[in-house]
């Protein structure tokens, strides 16, 4: 899966973001990065490049393991990114489902989909880290 100039771009970006959190996030944030980048790695890990139609279960078995993470982030947390990530996360598991109706989407189609809502996952995740980093600073100027 790594072995487009894009997909390793996009990997370098999730990297990226989730290497902000660790740095300048709080505890929730933390738990969103990596939680995505164990995401990517299981997923990595799991996908069955051969099989070109119908569901990859293992696949929706780790996007539905993140949308728990963000839905359980979303329900402890006060902060707002991980309602926004679980949303962009829902739309992933909601691809899957679309394949499992049998409505059968074109797979390009269907990648777009799943990666944009990835990144949109990453860039909640990014406003969150920004905003607990501004607020943890405005709280250590007053």
């Amino acid at each position: 899966m790594l072995d487009t100039s894009l997909s390793q771009i996009g990997f370098a970006i999730a990297a990226l973001v989730a290497a902000f959190a660790f740095l300048k996030g709080d505890e929730p944030e933390r738990i969103g990065a990596g939680a995505f980048l164990l995401g990517v790695f299981a997923t990595l890990l799991l996908h069955d490049r051969t099989a070109l139609t119908g569901i990859q279960w293992k696949v929706l078995a780790v996007d539905l393991v993140f949308l728990g993470v963000c839905a359980a982030l979303a329900w402890k947390s006060r902060r707002s990114w991980p309602v926004w990530a679980c949303g962009f996360q829902s739309i992933v598991v909601m691809s899957h489902l679309l394949t499992l109706v049998d409505l059968r989407p074109a797979l390009a189609a269907f990648y777009v989909v799943i990666n944009l809502a990835g990144y949109g996952v990453l860039a909640s995740i990014a406003v969150g880290t920004w905003q607990a980093w501004r607020d943890r600073r405005a709280e250590s100027l007053a």
